[in-house]
């Protein structure tokens, strides 16, 4: 999701934790989760996730009103095609401009090549929210659900440090606010096991820019950058992270979709997530 409040987007745990130690790329700082390509040519993969976190941060702004929700997954691919859906609740704080949506729901897919240690990810994805109260017609309600295409390439630096960059753009973005250009990138390293626990910590930095003026008036500001940093706990298939989220976007000049009640703050996030098989 994004400094309009639709900051919305996918997916599962933690930020680029989840990026640096599970085959879920977690996004954004929360992207959509997608499973890495298939090691042996054609292959055919499968995985579902569920997570509960105590605020879904999505490009370093409250997606469900600072408060704590559930969430969930299914992904599959067959050799470097993958494809998805993601969802999870959210409160948009009872603005005019979102109409109460309650639930997220991502729809997502690409291909991953590789080329020597580079993974690839070139994909789209489709946010939507259910129920959001949009009719197509002349109403006080935007439309919020849209589409992003995404280009991104990650790897291993070193031995345990893996690094990414990926460069997502949206031709009309949540709340029908224009172009919307992000550009972010992520890093993690994963220690030795620790009694029964695999460490990682990993970061985020990001910039997202809209250069249409219907995101500047809908959120006070044009662009904003947002980071997180933080630790994640990997036991058999169960991960708990800890993160700090920051953004510079001012909760002070944003009346509308961005930063009303505080969506913007820096604040410390909780999430635990399983991922099956």
């Amino acid at each position: 999701m994004t400094n309009t409040t639709k900051l919305a987007a996918l997916c599962g745990v933690a930020g680029i934790a989840l990026f640096a130690i599970s085959g879920t790329a977690a996004a954004d700082g929360y992207e959509v989760a997608a499973p890495a390509a298939a090691d042996e040519g054609r292959k055919f993969t499968y995985s579902f996730n569920l997570g509960v976190t105590s605020d879904y941060i999505f490009r370093g702004i409250s997606q469900n009103d600072n408060d704590p929700t559930m969430q969930g997954g299914i992904d599959v691919s067959y050799g470097i095609i993958y494809a998805g859906i993601w969802a999870s609740g959210v409160n948009f704080g009872g603005d005019a401009a979102v109409n109460d949506a309650d639930i997220e729901i991502d729809w997502y897919g690409g291909i991953r090549p590789t080329w020597g240690p580079a993974t690839f990810d070139f994909g789209v994805l489709y946010y939507t929210y259910p129920g959001n109260g949009y009719n197509g017609a002349a109403t006080a309600f935007p439309e919020i659900n849209y589409v992003e295409l995404k280009a991104g390439v990650s790897g291993e630096l070193y031995k345990n440090w893996t690094a990414g960059f990926t460069t997502y753009f949206s031709p009309n973005y949540f709340g029908e606010t224009g172009n919307v250009w992000t550009f972010e990138g992520v890093t993690g390293y994963t220690f030795h096991q620790v009694g029964p626990f695999v460490p990682t910590i990993s970061g985020t930095l990001g910039y997202l820019t809209g250069n249409d003026s219907d995101f500047l008036a809908a959120n006070g500001f044009g662009d904003y950058w947002y980071w997180n940093a933080g630790l994640a706990l990997a036991v058999e298939k169960l991960t708990f992270d800890f993160r700090y989220w920051g953004t510079n976007a001012d909760n002070s000049v944003s009346a509308n979709l961005g930063c009303i009640n505080n969506y913007c703050d820096d604040k410390f996030v909780f999430s635990a997530k399983v991922v099956l098989p």
